[in-house]
């Protein structure tokens, strides 16, 4: 598993879009050189290729609830 920021993201698209998908293999493969084979960089380089950018209104950071501790149980008579 790996992250891919979305300025990272773009150059591959890019790369996808003006030269094909090994020059994005390519691509992808200096940006993470973890990958060891052309079959694994492809698929991934296919699914950032087909990213969306999220809506305005998802792209909002989600309200966070903080976490309260239980009140210890009161023993029973």
């Amino acid at each position: 598993m790996f992250t891919v920021s979305e300025s990272e993201a773009e150059t591959i698209r890019q790369a996808f879009h003006e030269r094909g998908e090994w020059s994005a293999v390519v691509e992808l493969r200096r940006l993470f050189p973890v990958f060891a084979n052309n079959p694994e960089a492809l698929r991934c380089v296919r699914a950032i290729a087909g990213w969306q950018p999220l809506p305005e209104s998802a792209a909002a950071p989600p309200k966070v609830t903080s976490l309260r501790r239980r009140k210890p149980a009161e023993p029973q008579p």
